[in-house]
């Protein structure tokens, strides 16, 4: 009759055992995607040409389809009054106007926007002639480091077109109103402005510049 002898494995090898073969399993297939990820960049990036006009100028760029309309802005048409903030959508520091309506521009390809229309803040005035929105920011002190201050400047002109155009936000009363410009409530403001961060906390002075411009007494 054979002799069985036990086997005694601790968890603690049966764990290391599993893990090796595992490992061992998948080397060939890991080995297979650093090839193809080490090919792929050497093949040069694919690219498109791209026509529309910022700030009344035409354009015609010649663009790696993964470019954001932010880094065309800033690094090709440089264009550095739109900032680069969180670069995720959280900060609305990159905020301009596209066809009438603004957006982050950090979250969108320029590809995306052939034959737009691009407004950043040097397309909406200058030190010699300050578009109202810039104006009223200056009188009530609507910005401290000023970082944010295109984006919000941007946005707040965007917001009181949505406003004379009726468009409704999450705050707004009567769905069925249409808004009057030269009486925007408080709360419309903050609320369209949200999406816009001020790490410098100068929201109360921003929405009095924002309504200032609406035509109502700030």
């Amino acid at each position: 009759m054979d002799e069985c002898h036990d086997i005694k494995i601790s968890r603690r090898d049966l764990l290391i055992t599993g893990a090796l073969s595992v490992t061992a399993a998948n080397i060939p297939a890991i080995a297979a995607v650093q090839d193809t990820a080490s090919a792929s960049k050497n093949l040069p990036p694919i690219t498109s040409a791209i026509h529309f006009h910022v700030n009344g100028k035409a354009q015609t760029l010649n663009l790696d389809l993964r470019t954001t309309l932010l880094d065309v802005l800033r690094e090709h048409l440089h264009l550095t009054g739109t900032k680069k903030g969180c670069d995720h959508g959280q900060c609305g520091a990159c905020t301009v106007i596209v066809d009438g309506r603004r957006i982050n521009s950090c979250l969108t390809l320029a590809v995306m926007h052939e034959g737009a229309q691009v407004t950043t803040i040097e397309g909406l005035g200058n030190k010699d002639n300050l578009h109202p929105m810039q104006a009223a920011f200056i009188k009530h002190d609507g910005y401290q480091c000023g970082y944010c201050t295109p984006g919000q400047i941007c946005s707040a002109v965007a917001v009181l077109e949505e406003i004379r155009h009726g468009q409704p936000s999450h705050v707004t009363a009567d769905l069925t109103a249409r808004s009057t410009i030269s009486v925007v409530p408080a709360e419309e403001i903050r609320e369209r402005m949200s999406g816009n961060i001020c790490r410098c906390g100068a929201y109360s002075n921003i929405v009095d510049a924002i309504t200032e411009v609406a035509g109502r007494s700030a």
